[in-house]
């Protein structure tokens, strides 16, 4: 396999898995606190800004997938691992800005106090969900790699 395919899907692999140790955090610290502190989430209280990690992440993501996908086209297999991977975060971020984001900015512009604590709760723990949509893209990512580790 060529080097730019192993680089590239190498680099892949690695946003990717940047890209699910950040939403293993924002479950597991995030989203366990905000929903009973909503100033957590709110910039304009002093809260985390998300998107200066998000919108990074998955645009260096996006960007070395597409990459990846060039210069793997010639090699089935690892073609076909990054093209599940393509799918699953394809699926996670259509589903993301179709309900996620929408409802996560109108948390985070609400004043603090009239947030629905309940409608809150629910929010992340529907988020949950779209961390094993990432798992896929993850581990679709490191079989390409491994992939195209092997020599030809």
């Amino acid at each position: 396999m060529s080097s730019v395919t192993a680089i590239t899907t190498g680099l892949c692999c690695a946003l990717g898995l940047m890209s699910l140790g950040g939403g293993f955090y924002e479950i597991r610290v995030v989203d366990a606190a905000w929903p009973a502190r909503p100033a957590l989430i709110q910039p304009g209280q002093g809260g985390i800004v998300r998107r200066r990690f998000w919108i990074p992440i998955h645009v260096a993501f996006e960007i070395t997938l597409l990459a990846s996908l060039v210069a793997a086209w010639p090699h089935d297999i690892v073609r076909q691992w990054l093209l599940l991977a393509l799918a699953s975060h394809a699926a996670m971020r259509v589903w993301s800005m179709v309900d996620f984001i929408p409802k996560a900015l109108a948390f985070e512009r609400l004043p603090a106090e009239t947030v629905d604590g309940t409608a809150a709760r629910r929010w992340a723990a529907r988020s949950r969900w779209r961390l094993l949509l990432d798992m896929g893209t993850c581990l679709a990512a490191m079989a390409a790699f491994a992939a195209a580790l092997q020599p030809v």
